[in-house]
């Protein structure tokens, strides 16, 4: 199904009605899962779902009433687990062939009419509609159990944009074009949408003072971020060639990595980012699957003719469409807004394949050295970023570091977030012939900075 699928896979309707609605953005095609409890048993243990038009099926349900017994043992196992890291493990074909079963649950395989009232299949879709939640009545927890946590910096225009207001004559960093340079973050501090973000307290520097502070950041920002998810991982001391990369690679998610630009300035050199970066990382409640994404390959964006091309290790084949066309953006509220009844504002709108290493390269590189990766790492790509001023992933750009503030309609300005501000990151396929699927969204407000005396 995931490689060679059926001639009309990708136009087929649902017969969960809303699974139709492009502007719901969950369709058949897509099924991504997540984590979560119904809103009517906030206290119980948390059961994978899948996502399907608004509703959440559960497959923790659905694996006990025996709709999934054509399964292996280890699939059927892993779909009654609190998160995917057990499905994760099972590899490929497992994915693929759940896909398969929870796609023919759901799929309309037949038009009104064309088969008599009673027919056992509609004592099925009764059985699975009764094992499905409404998306407004969950409770959503943490997709995946993650023990490592990579961040990229793969968007060449997010580099090169940071690295003029820190090195304006030379930007970019000579192994910029040699490597994909990544940093390991913190994993406990991983929170899931909608989760608060208390602003940082750190130590940082003004420029005209010759001594640091400790206090509340005066730069908090946030940065656009798509994560993959490692499905399946390497043995200690092994290596993964670039053209067995993407087996590895489970699905795709949002992620906001959440910035203290004034603490990070300070303490990055020479070791990179600590505390400016450790204080809270968010990721969206769903993970897309790496089938679900396949028609919307493209192509990374090509290089120039100056820029050297990588070495062997990490060299794609010249066919390949290693990257995605996902669109992705980043909207903002602010408590004045929403005590107004105001709609979130866009403030910037970009895309994957504007990224200079592809998630493929990025697994590569990690383990070329023999680093073991684990099923449910993430590896995010770094603030995505697009040539223009209008698809800037994070406000350090967009206020070129405060120096050119942000003017809303409101008359409220931004140089950086303000205590109340909720970030919101959206994501989306589209493709004329195929079905629109969203990736969900992100969010975090901020909440005052806790001070001790």
């Amino acid at each position: 199904m995931d490689t060679h699928p059926a001639p009309d896979f990708w136009t087929r309707k649902s017969w969960v009605g809303t699974a139709n609605d492009a502007s719901v953005g969950f369709p058949l095609q897509s099924l991504p899962y997540c984590s979560f409890v119904p809103t009517a048993t906030p206290g119980a243990d948390a059961h994978l779902g899948v996502g399907i038009g608004s509703f959440i099926l559960d497959l923790d349900t659905l694996s006990r009433i025996g709709l999934l017994h054509s399964l292996a043992p280890e699939v059927q196992a892993a779909c009654v687990a609190p998160q995917l890291n057990a499905l994760m493990r099972c590899g490929p074909a497992a994915w693929s062939a759940l896909r398969q079963r929870l796609f023919d649950l759901l799929k309309d395989d037949a038009t009104p009419g064309e088969r008599e009232e009673g027919h056992p299949a509609d004592d099925q879709r009764r059985t699975v509609a009764s094992s499905m939640v409404p998306m407004t009545r969950a409770i959503f927890h943490k997709p995946v159990a993650t023990e490592n946590y990579t961040d990229f910096y793969a968007s060449i225009h997010h580099a090169t944009n940071v690295g003029k207001i820190f090195r304006p004559d030379h930007p970019l960093l000579p192994n910029y074009h040699w490597l994909p340079i990544g940093y390991h973050g913190r994993v406990s501090s991983l929170i899931v949408s909608d989760t608060p973000v208390r602003r940082p307290c750190g130590q940082f520097k003004f420029l005209a003072e010759d001594t640091p502070v400790f206090q509340p950041t005066a730069q908090l920002d946030y940065e656009l971020e798509v994560a993959a998810y490692v499905g399946t991982g390497n043995p200690l001391g092994t290596r993964v060639h670039i053209a067995a990369a993407e087996e590895h690679l489970f699905g795709l998610s949002l992620l906001n990595d959440w910035s203290a630009r004034d603490i990070q300035a300070w303490e990055y050199q020479p070791l990179g980012p600590f505390l400016g970066k450790s204080f809270a990382t968010s990721v969206s409640p769903w993970v897309i699957p790496m089938a679900a994404l396949a028609p919307y390959r493209a192509a990374l964006m090509p290089r120039s003719a100056d820029v050297p091309a990588p070495l062997p290790y990490l060299t794609e084949p010249a066919s390949a469409s290693s990257s995605f066309d996902i669109t992705v953006e980043v909207l903002l509220s602010t408590s004045h807004m929403r005590e107004d009844g105001l709609a979130p504002v866009r403030l910037s709108t970009g895309n994957l394949r504007d990224l200079h290493w592809s998630f493929a390269q990025m697994l590569t590189h990690h383990t070329s050295n023999g680093c073991n990766l684990v099923s449910g790492d993430i590896l995010a790509s770094g603030t995505i970023s697009g040539p223009t001023p209008d698809s800037l992933g994070c406000l350090l750009e967009i206020t070129q570091r405060g120096r050119s503030p942000l003017r809303l309609a409101t008359g409220e300005v931004r140089e950086f977030l303000a205590d109340g501000d909720e970030i919101i990151l959206r994501g989306y396929c589209e493709r004329e012939g195929l079905p629109r699927i969203t990736f969900g969204e992100c969010r975090g407000t901020i909440l005052p900075a806790i001070t001790v005396s």
